[in-house]
């Protein structure tokens, strides 16, 4: 956090440098959060890369109040939902019926490292209803708290607990009836 404060710094007294060293350690996880909201791994990287250029546009109006990984989460979802939105008015297609992100075969390391189990759990998360997944990857994986996400989306801090708690029980319930005897 403190790191973040001094890029900061440094980033609304002009140096765009820092700009890369910002990008470089969220990069990662940014696209994770939007893949997994967006099912589709360009468009995720298209959603981060456009977060990155409107930061560089609000340099000089920018103030950090709290973590700069929530801040850029928050923009991360809600330029996904806008994305979302979009693609499903031009598509006409109920919400039910998203298709599945495709599968790209991961490097060999990165294969041994995340399994079958990483398989499931991406499959899991895909069948949640959107509002119930944007707020278990906001607070688990972005570490956001539930008032943040309330605020993000429009929504009462009980609504957002129970998106949480919905999600979390039917993962649970999902991954329990996949799991090998």
């Amino acid at each position: 956090m403190l790191e973040d404060r001094y890029l900061i710094l440094r980033f609304n007294r002009g140096d765009r440098s820092v700009l890369h060293r910002i990008y470089d350690k969220y990069k990662d996880d940014l696209v994770s959060l939007a893949a997994a909201l967006l099912l589709d791994v360009s468009l995720a990287e298209d959603v981060v890369h456009d977060v990155f250029i409107a930061f560089l546009n609000s340099a000089e109006r920018f103030r950090l109040t709290g973590s700069l990984k929530g801040y850029l989460a928050t923009c991360v979802a809600n330029r996904a939902r806008n994305v979302n939105k979009a693609v499903w008015r031009r598509h006409s297609m109920p919400l039910d019926s998203v298709p599945e992100m495709a599968r790209e075969d991961p490097p060999p390391e990165q294969a041994a490292i995340f399994g079958e189990q990483l398989g499931q759990l991406a499959e899991a998360l895909q069948q949640l209803p959107y509002e119930q997944r944007e707020v278990l990857l906001l607070r688990s994986h972005s570490g956001l708290r539930f008032a943040a996400i309330a605020r993000t989306q429009g929504v009462s801090i009980n609504t957002v607990q129970g998106r949480y708690r919905y999600a979390v029980d039917k993962l649970r319930s999902m991954l329990d009836s996949e799991a090998p005897l």
